[in-house]
Formats: structure tokens, sequence, C-alpha cells
């Protein structure tokens, strides 16, 4: 049994969810508020001394960092295929994902849902959003001439992917401005056993909505 320790606002979370969900994978689901502290108490923080989510317990064994746990979870199965080079490329697009395209789309989405309308991380928003449009253009380019990440088919890089890129919107980000990534979300959606990122608490949902 997977033991899945997990904030459902948390793209990176909801990454394990989607998968394990279309593997059709038994899973326990333990919310974990990272936003207010759950990672720091000691019980946790024994667990997983880097204080983070998701974080998977498999009969005792800990694993930590999404792209990992998808990895592992993904051996094997038709959601990583493909040669040594083609495998290689997926994961090239997972490392993006947590190198390019997380730092700034991800982290504009908090600073706008879970700060408040005054804080001074607000002053970082408009160079996340540049660095974030970067990472989406370059997605684009992709897209205009690739229907996945992942190879030929739909896979863990656009698993990865999709988890921050569907709600940009809540940073701040425009993507009307990309229309073949906009299609390729509509794609992610359409594939068997797809399950929506659950929906987040009231009071961040008025935070993004004022901070547009």
């Amino acid at each position: 049994m997977i033991t899945v320790y997990g904030y459902s606002p948390s793209g990176n979370c909801h990454k394990l969810r989607v998968l394990l969900t279309q593997l059709k994978r038994p899973f326990t689901w333990i919310e974990i508020d990272s936003a207010h502290g759950a990672t720091r108490t000691a019980e946790y923080l024994a667990k997983n001394p880097n204080g983070k989510v998701p974080m998977i317990d498999v009969d005792g064994r800990i694993m930590t960092e999404s792209n990992a746990i998808l990895y592992w979870l993904a051996e094997g199965t038709p959601y990583f295929q493909g040669d040594s080079w083609e495998r290689a490329q997926t994961m090239a697009w997972m490392f993006f994902e947590q190198y390019s395209h997380e730092p700034y789309v991800a982290v504009a989405r908090f600073i706008c849902g879970w700060t408040p309308l005054d804080s001074p991380r607000r002053a970082d928003l408009p160079k996340l959003r540049e660095r974030g449009y970067q990472a989406l253009g370059v997605m684009e380019k992709h897209l205009a001439q690739n229907a996945w990440f992942s190879g030929k088919n739909y896979g863990i890089a656009d698993i990865a992917l999709y988890a921050y890129t569907h709600c940009a919107d809540d940073g701040g980000f425009d993507l009307s401005r990309f229309p073949s990534l906009v299609q390729w979300l509509a794609r992610v959606r359409a594939t068997p056993d797809f399950v929506d990122m659950p929906r987040y608490a009231d009071e961040n949902i008025a935070l993004i909505a004022q901070s547009k």
C-alpha cells in the first residue's frame, strides 16, 4: 500500500494523484497543510527532514520529490516508454519543469493565492511572470510540432508539466497567448481516468481574484 502525504492544492502533489489514479493503484492520501506549517512538525521532519510535500511511504520506505516519485511509479508502465534516448528526453522535460517552470509559474500562483495583499513578496511578481512566460513560450514552441512531452504518447512529463500549467492563470498568466499549449491541456484532461485538482479554499480564490 502506498501512503501519500500531500497538500491537495499543490501541483507537485497533484501529479501523484493523477498518475496513481490512472495506474489504478490503490493509495491512501493523508492531507498535510503545508501552507500552515504541517510539514515543519517534529513528527513530519522525522520522516522528511526537508520538510516538504509530497512524500510517500511504501511499507515503511520513504520517498520524496514529486518527479522522482513519478519516475518510480511509472517504471515499466505505458507512462514512461521508449528507448534510452526517448526516456532521457522525457526526463529532460521533467527537469525543465522543476528548474525553469515551477520556480516561476508555481511561485507566482502561491504569492497570489497564499500571501496577504500587502506582502512584500508581491514585488517579485513582475519578474516571476517574465520568467514564467519564457517557460510557457518554450512549451508552446515544442507543442507546435509535437502532441506530447513524453515522446510519442502521453506520460509522466506531461503530468509533471500539466500540474502547474493548468492553473497558471492563478498567478496572473494569460494562457490564451499559447494556443498549442491550451490544446495540449485539453488533451491531458481527456486521457483515461484523469482527475482534476481538488478545489482550494474560498479565501485562496478571493486572493487570486484580487491579485489579477
